[in-house]
């Protein structure tokens, strides 16, 4: 997944020219043996080997500031480039949260349809032991903002042709990248291909239950499902891939022929993502629910420290076991 959002960042900026990366790191700190200075490629090494090829007009250091980031991607925005942002964690989205909730989210609504091709690119998710302030997925929170739209790629064929998809955007999108996919892999296309907002993806069919599962948790429950399907229980699990837009009508078409449903979100519970897709549920599709909505969530309290507690605190294979069998069981 590393490699592909590197070559979704290092196609897009050969084709398009108005395209330019910003962030701390994104362009300094690494030497090459052959004299050439190289990006580091941020704390995760993501936009390695952009700096030499198109220069630090266009690869562009930061200060450690998250506004200073934010501030200078809404103007470059307004101003006719397509910048992409990069914030290390979601975590920091409180330094800049209202240039995200106040200025990109309204542009085309206050200044008469102006466009603001924006990208902010984030890590999310617990599971590297970081603490409480660089293991959170803000994606519920984010989601809940009118005007922004919010992507969650599970993999690397999904993470390439979503930000290709998302640089494209005369809308302001934030991309959130789970720090633990990083290094997963699949097949991956060399080409250009982008994978349009709104559009869930069936992982898997059945007929018992419907299970919803956001980034690196599309892989937790893949392999459960995979376990269950082998004594005879067939779930639908469905990847959003974009939480806003969300794909809701996949979600309802599925949950209306197994009438169950299992969410299973990496957000807190309240006012999650999960608790978002319950209600859609039960607005929607109530009468062909066969038992109560289970969600499988970390519960309400900031992500520990400790591994064992983080551990504890994640959503894990034999907790959607669980609440697959729960419903059908009920």
């Amino acid at each position: 997944m590393r490699e592909a959002i590197n070559e979704a960042l290092h196609l897009e900026m050969a084709r398009d020219p108005s395209v330019i990366v910003l962030g701390e790191d994104v362009s300094g700190g690494a030497g090459g043996t052959s004299g050439q200075r190289d990006a580091a490629g941020g704390v995760f090494g993501l936009t390695k080997g952009l700096l030499p090829k198109f220069g630090e007009h266009r690869v562009i250091d930061t200060p450690i500031s998250e506004s200073a980031i934010i501030g200078a991607a809404n103007g470059a925005a307004l101003a006719g480039l397509r910048p992409v942002a990069e914030i290390m964690f979601s975590d920091f989205i409180g330094v800049c949260f209202d240039q995200i909730l106040n200025q990109a989210a309204k542009f085309r609504y206050m200044f008469n349809g102006a466009k603001a091709p924006l990208v902010v690119r984030m890590t999310v998710g617990a599971g590297r032991s970081a603490a409480a302030q660089h293991s959170q997925s803000m994606h519920a929170l984010l989601s809940a903002i009118p005007g922004i739209k919010v992507v969650m790629p599970s993999n690397a064929y999904d993470a390439k042709g979503l930000l290709l998809q998302a640089i494209r955007d005369d809308d302001p999108v934030i991309f959130l990248e789970h720090k633990m996919l990083y290094n997963d892999t699949c097949e991956v296309p060399d080409g250009d291909y982008t994978i349009p907002f709104g559009e869930g993806v069936l992982v898997r069919e059945g007929e018992h239950a419907t299970v919803v599962a956001t980034g690196q948790l599309v892989k937790l429950a893949t392999g459960v499902v995979d376990r269950l399907a082998a004594e005879g229980v067939r779930c639908d699990l469905i990847d959003p891939r974009t939480t806003s837009p969300l794909d809701e009508e996949l979600i309802l078409e599925s949950v209306r022929e197994t009438g169950r449903l299992v969410v299973v979100d990496e957000a807190p519970p309240r006012c999650g993502f999960a608790a978002d897709v319950a209600a859609l549920a039960a607005r929607e599709a109530f009468a062909s629910l066969r038992a109560p909505v289970a969600t499988v969530t970390p519960p309400h309290t900031p992500v520990p420290f400790a591994p064992e507690l983080e551990r504890e605190y994640l959503p894990d294979a034999a907790r959607v076991e669980r609440a697959i069998r729960s419903v059908i069981a009920h």
